[in-house]
């Protein structure tokens, strides 16, 4: 009896960190608008942030040629994938990369969620934000930082605020969340305040993890990562779900600095007690997608057109109707500010 007693006060204890949190906004949303197109109503899908165009054809044929895959593999991460995202980072933003620093999830949002599990800090983000990193740390039992941004700056993050809230408690472990393209904000960030965040983020030896999922959607293919100025504490976040328009085949990625090796190694041991490895068919299909192919680099120059064209023309109609928001810089995303219609 006794013994069952204690296990209704551990089961009570851990419910506290979920009481009050709700499924996610967005898949919430993305929900509830299927069911109604479903019962033949026109909606207008705003919840969740998907990707209008097809998987580049490459990654599907790969993923068809593989379909045979059924083993488990590696809790890391197939080898040939990692060392083709290790050689895709060290092309694309001179990181000085190797597959022992690569690991793979099913998902970054599962990742994520590992790391704030290993890694005991404060989770530190820019407001507004993507809606799953606060009740991720919420979840965790994690406090939550938020640092304010301002329209006049595009809600970009400012390195003099992020500096004003390290310096409450100056040796207090933090995790820093960077996502740029940003989600929901369209806005991204020039070289000189990445390299003040990267400055910032050095002095108060903050762990930055820069979600750069959107990047290659950067609309004039200019996407520079913060890594290159903070390489020994940053680790980049990035997968398949918004620049290859495979967010269903969840697959994410963390590029690690050799320095943070055993924090790899640490979320793999949970990441072997949890989800094992991921998909192994979809692993072998996103070598292609990491590899240098010019039929991938075409439908990424048509992809970053066709958004930076509807950006600019919804961000005129906005400002037409007296409706304010940063102009669009990447991913597929605007946030308006109706404030001029706000009733008295």
């Amino acid at each position: 009896m006794e013994g069952l007693h204690h296990k209704q006060h551990v089961r009570v204890d851990l419910n506290l960190n979920i009481r009050g949190l709700k499924k996610s906004s967005t898949l919430e949303i993305n929900e509830k608008s299927r069911q109604l197109q479903q019962e033949g109503k026109t909606v207008y899908r705003l919840g969740f942030g998907q990707s209008p165009f097809p998987v580049p054809m490459p990654v599907v044929k790969s993923l068809q040629a593989h379909a045979h895959e059924k083993d488990y593999l590696p809790v890391k991460g197939l080898l040939e994938l990692r060392q083709s995202i290790a050689d895709y980072f060290r092309r694309k933003q001179n990181l000085d990369r190797s597959a022992e620093d690569i690991l793979i999830g099913p998902g970054s949002k599962e990742l994520l969620f590992i790391l704030q599990l290993v890694y005991y800090g404060d989770l530190v983000i820019p407001k507004p934000s993507w809606v799953s990193y606060s009740p991720q740390a919420t979840i965790v039992g994690r406090k939550v930082n938020w640092v304010d941004t301002h329209l006049e700056n595009d809600w970009r993050l400012s390195p003099d605020e992020l500096e004003t809230l390290c310096q409450q408690d100056s040796e207090r472990p933090r995790i820093i969340v960077l996502n740029y393209p940003a989600n929901p904000t369209g806005s991204t960030y020039t070289i000189e305040r990445l390299k003040r965040i990267a400055e910032v983020a050095r002095k108060y030896k903050m762990l930055l993890l820069s979600d750069e999922i959107y990047g290659e959607l950067h609309h004039m293919g200019q996407h520079v990562s913060v890594a290159r100025f903070y390489p020994e504490g940053t680790i980049v976040s990035t997968g398949l779900s918004k620049w290859c328009g495979a967010g269903g085949w969840r697959l994410g990625t963390f590029v690690f600095p050799p320095a943070l090796r055993w924090l790899l190694d640490a979320m793999a041991i949970v990441a072997s007690e949890t989800f094992t490895s991921t998909s192994a068919p979809i692993q072998y299909a996103a070598v292609s997608a990491f590899q240098e192919n010019p039929e991938i680099d075409d439908y990424l120059n048509k992809a970053r057109n066709v958004l930076r064209a509807i950006g600019k023309a919804m961000h005129i109609r906005l400002e037409e109707m007296q409706v304010t928001a940063p102009k669009q810089q990447g991913g597929f995303y605007l946030f308006p500010n109706f404030e001029a219609h706000r009733e008295n």
